[in-house]
This record gives C-alpha cells, structure tokens and sequence, in this order.
C-alpha cells in the first residue's frame, strides 16, 4: 500500500460492513494481545455482546451526534474510529483501529484528528477514551493530540481499571 490515506464517513452499507470487519479485526487483536487483554476483553467485549454492539454499530454511532469513519489506501478499508454521544456536551471516542499492515502510516493519527474535528463540527465540548496502558503508540498518539490523562469516567470493574488510561480532550 503506497497511496495517499483517505479518511471518510461510514455511509454505506458496504461501509459499515468494513467497519465492522475492522472492528472484529480489533477485537482480535486485543485477545492476542496478553494474558491481562484477554480478562479485559471478557469483562467488555464477551462474544455475544459484541456481536449484538457489531449489530447495533451504526445506530450506537448513527448521525448527529455520532460518527463512524473509515481510514482508505488505495480503495482498500485499513482502519476506523467512531464515537457515540455521551450526553449533550461530550462523546466518547472508540475502537480506533489500524490494520496491522497500515500501522505506522499515519492512518491512526488521521483518524483521530478526523474524529476531534467533526466532534467540533457537531458541538461537543469535551471528548474523552480510554485505552489500555500497555498501548503505549497509542497514548503518545493521544498525548501528541491534547488530550489529558483524567480518571475513570464510567463504571469500570476494580480488577480491570489498572490496565486502562483514560484521557479528555476539552474542545
């Protein structure tokens, strides 16, 4: 892959069929990851719930006030990031994912300001994530952007809150 990255809205259902292929594509990752990734993806992502959110993906992202976007190199879908209204002045950025083979190409960096742009456009106020604290590209990624490591900002079992950094962005 040499082209320029493209990044675009998820609009289709072609779209949001790539979409969900990254997102699974992501969810395999994190299982492979390691050991603690593992106990994190049981509490979050089990397989039956993260079929049904993979099923509900477009309506939990749906416009206005949400958004799913898909990173393109040479027509091929290689990453995406989405967010979801939190309530009226914040969201909550998720599942930013790169294809193994497109990691290192800007294509994560792209769709995160993509992401922190149209945030703005739909008038949010701040925009907050969390990521897992071994993601270390990840969190300079975040860092690099504005955004400030905070606590926890959701119910979040015990066992599991010391694997995750959470992180705001005030717009």
């Amino acid at each position: 892959m040499t082209g320029i990255i493209v990044i675009r809205a998820a609009e289709t259902p072609r779209d949001l069929a790539a979409a969900q292929e990254l997102c699974w594509e992501y969810r395999d990752f994190l299982l492979g990851f390691d050991d603690s990734m593992r106990s994190i993806v049981d509490a979050f992502y089990p397989l039956e719930a993260y079929t049904d959110l993979m099923d509900s993906l477009a309506k939990k992202h749906a416009r206005p006030k949400g958004i799913v976007l898909l990173a393109e190199q040479d027509g091929a879908a290689i990453g995406c990031g989405m967010y979801h209204p939190l309530n009226n002045d914040a969201c909550e950025i998720k599942r930013v994912f790169v294809r193994d083979t497109a990691r290192g190409s800007g294509a994560g960096e792209a769709l995160s300001r993509a992401l922190i742009d149209q945030a703005c456009q739909d008038s949010y106020k701040r925009i907050l994530l969390d990521t897992n604290a071994k993601f270390n590209s990840a969190r300079k990624l975040y860092e690099k952007l504005g955004f400030e490591q905070r606590g926890a900002y959701s119910d979040i079992p015990a066992d599991v809150l010391p694997y995750l950094v959470f992180y705001e962005l005030n717009l």
